[in-house]
Formats: C-alpha cells, sequence, structure tokens
C-alpha cells in the first residue's frame, strides 16, 4: 500500500493583500504560513501560538 504524502492546506483568513494557511504534513504536523505580499513567513505550531499572542498584545 502507498503511503500518502498529500499535504492538505486550508486557509485561515485573507485580504486583499494577505494571506495566513496552515498545512497539515503527512507527519501529522502542522505549519502555519503568512504570505504578506513577496514575503511568505513559516512559523510551527509553538511559533505561531507566539506570534498570535504577540498581535493580540499590540492591539
Amino acid at each position: 500500500m502507498a503511503e500518502e504524502t498529500e499535504i492538505k492546506t486550508s486557509t485561515l483568513t485573507e485580504t486583499t493583500n494577505f494571506i495566513a494557511w496552515k498545512a497539515e504534513e503527512p507527519d501529522g504536523e502542522v505549519t502555519y504560513h503568512l504570505e504578506l505580499g513577496t514575503v511568505t513567513l513559516h512559523f510551527f505550531l509553538e511559533e505561531w501560538k507566539e506570534l498570535l499572542e504577540l498581535v493580540r498584545s499590540v492591539s
């Protein structure tokens, strides 16, 4: 039986210029991604939680 290697992605939110999405890797790891124009930032779960905490403290 072939091992599944497909990465499942889903959009968390998006605006005209930005998008936040997550990827569920075949090994069970979930990564989060922010596309900010021509720059894409990649985060593991712990980093994503810390970023959300940072953004919430600013607003």
